[in-house]
């Protein structure tokens, strides 16, 4: 018989899921159970295993996948990197892929809506996979903002063994001297409408802000969870930040990126010869972890719905108020864009993530004893790893912060958000606000009303039916809230919103409002000039109105009809969706 097709009827002892879809070749040819996966077997056989493969663990390699979108364009390639480093480690490796939804390319239009249920459809798509073929183990490949936790959350669902790598971040653009990233388009325009650039500027902008493969360059909401998933320990130290080209090219992979789908494959043969599995290292701790790394940077709002999503997954006890305890402990010590003046590129040359965490362990604020995917601690990981050089202006000290704690992410509860709602500050000290209401139910003629002059400093922008049902996806607001901050009204006008914002976006953000207003939530009673307040010191946003007025607007108030067909996607995630205080996630 050809050596090929000779079959070794032994089996590896990382090999156990998968003997349902080969057969146990340690049991015999002539067992009842190597016979009946003949008919898999012949299909695997076509698919150019030999015989000595039936003997290996089977490894989910999922790479969420796109081909015009700079974040995941090169995930074929490194799917390919992550397969060769599996098998080159004893094991079969198999690929597939998910779909993918780009929150820049589809922001302001209808195809924003599918942006966060791609997260979900993401997370069922790896687990149909990886349960279809009972794999023993997996690797899942992040890139943009949703296929973060939706690459997680399956690995998480199930108590997995796993890792999570992270694609790689894009380089800063550049025009004049002046670094850009993939939110100055979206700020330029408002400065177009406003006057104060030419179409020919604009166009440069557009043309320069992108220069190659990877995602996003700010710490927003793919960085802001790349970063946290490290933090959580479900990424191996110093991967979340690494970039993704080499300098200068568009689509030549770094080098760096390639030894990290060596290291993961590395990394995921000891946990499984450990037996480590996800919900020994995504603990309670962990996610405190996590949350205090995002606040520390400065990330994304997004980070917010995602946490809560991932820690439902694990089991993991966690509220939208624990963010509030640990944002009023932590300072903003990172300078990095939105708001600061460095992309994350900057931040992987002075060491990545494990100098911050460094930083930060050793003010007491992360918990040193947590496992990670390395087999150790994050104590351990960090031992010989320093704080970041004096010289640099990346990363402060924690004792001169670039803002102090409850400067950055805020939970805020009150009239107008009697659930829940989230404000974005990146740092700057606006405590409280009072002004009157400007109600839009349409992000469209927000956006208009901004870039036609018609919104002024002192006003309190609403934009709702954004949420998780009414839009229904909870699109991101970063268009209007690109244009405030263009028009020179970033920290004049508060927006506020049942939606979300993009990791991209700063000024006065508040979103995530619940109840939202398709589900007759107090933001869908504000009318113009409605006196609106937040006060950070009270954690509160307030409409002023009278009891008695309010319950005449609720007895009045009618629910807009579906705005999709209730058997289209959209229509059913409607029908489960969460509210945004418990992370949107389908019921």
């Amino acid at each position: 018989m050809d050596p090929a097709v000779s079959v070794a009827y032994e089996r590896d002892a990382l090999k156990q899921r998968s003997v349902a879809l080969t057969g146990d070749p340690s049991t015999g040819p002539n067992s009842e159970d190597w016979l009946k996966r003949t008919g898999s077997r012949a299909q695997l056989w076509a698919a150019g295993y030999t015989g000595s493969d039936f003997r290996k663990p089977i490894i989910t390699v999922a790479a969420p996948y796109m081909s015009i979108h700079m974040c995941n364009q090169l995930f074929r390639q490194l799917a390919d990197t992550v397969g060769e480093a599996v098998e080159a480690a004893g094991m079969k490796a198999f690929v597939s892929h998910q779909p993918v939804i780009s929150d820049g390319q589809t922001m302001g239009s209808q195809g924003m809506r599918y942006s966060l249920p791609s997260r979900d459809l993401i997370a069922d798509c790896v687990e149909t996979m990886h349960e279809g073929y009972s794999a023993d183990a997996m690797i899942t490949l992040a890139g943009c903002d949703k296929t973060n936790p939706g690459v997680l959350m399956p690995i998480a669902r199930d108590n997995h063994i796993g890792i999570t790598l992270y694609g790689g971040t894009a380089h800063s653009g550049m025009l004049h001297d002046t670094k850009l990233s993939p939110a100055s388009p979206f700020e330029a325009v408002g400065k177009f409408s406003k006057g104060m650039v030419d179409i020919e500027e604009l166009t440069a902008v557009e043309c320069s802000s992108c220069p190659g493969s990877g995602t996003c360059s700010g710490m927003f909401t793919a960085n802001t969870m790349s970063t946290c998933i490290e933090a959580l320990g479900m990424a191996l130290p110093g991967t979340s930040t690494t970039p993704a080209v080499k300098p200068g090219t568009r689509h030549d992979i770094n080098p760096a990126v390639i030894n990290n789908c060596q290291r993961a494959a590395k990394a995921l043969t000891y946990l499984m010869q450990h037996n480590i599995r996800a919900r020994d290292i995504m603990t309670r701790k962990a996610f405190e972890n996590a949350i205090t790394v995002l606040m520390a940077l400065g990330g994304s709002t997004n980070g917010v719905l995602h946490l809560l999503a991932l820690a439902r997954e694990a089991e993991v006890d966690l509220t939208i108020d624990d963010f509030n305890t640990i944002a009023y402990r932590v300072p903003l010590i990172a300078n990095l864009t939105p708001e600061g003046k460095y992309n994350v590129v900057d931040l992987d040359a002075i060491g990545g993530l494990p100098p911050v965490m460094r930083v930060l362990l050793d003010a007491g604020l992360l918990h040193g004893d947590c496992l990670t995917v390395t087999g150790k601690t994050v104590a351990e990981n960090l031992r010989g790893v320093t704080a970041p050089r004096e010289d640099q202006h990346i990363i402060s000290p924690i004792d001169r912060p670039f803002a102090p704690p409850g400067q950055h992410i805020v939970v805020m509860r009150g009239s107008l958000c009697p659930g829940g709602s989230v404000i974005k500050l990146s740092g700057k000290d606006l405590r409280r606000f009072e002004g009157p209401a400007r109600c839009f139910d349409d992000e469209r003629e927000a956006l208009q009303a901004i870039v036609q002059g018609k919104i002024n400093k002192g006003d309190a922008l609403i934009i709702r039916y954004q949420g998780p049902e009414g839009a229904p996806g909870m699109p991101e607001m970063l268009s209007p809230g690109g244009a405030l901050v263009g028009q020179g009204l970033g920290s004049h006008v508060p927006l506020i919103t049942d939606g979300r914002f993009s990791g991209a976006s700063h000024g006065i953000m508040i979103g995530h409002v619940v109840p939202e207003a398709a589900r007759g939530g107090p933001i869908a009673l504000v009318q113009d000039g409605d006196v609106v307040t937040y006060d950070l010191d009270k954690c509160s946003l307030d409409i002023h109105v009278s009891a008695e007025e309010l319950a005449a607007r609720r007895d009045a108030w009618k629910k807009p009809p579906a705005a999709v067909s209730p058997r289209s996607w959209l229509g059913r995630y409607a029908k489960h969706v969460s509210d945004a205080s418990h992370g949107a996630v389908l019921d």
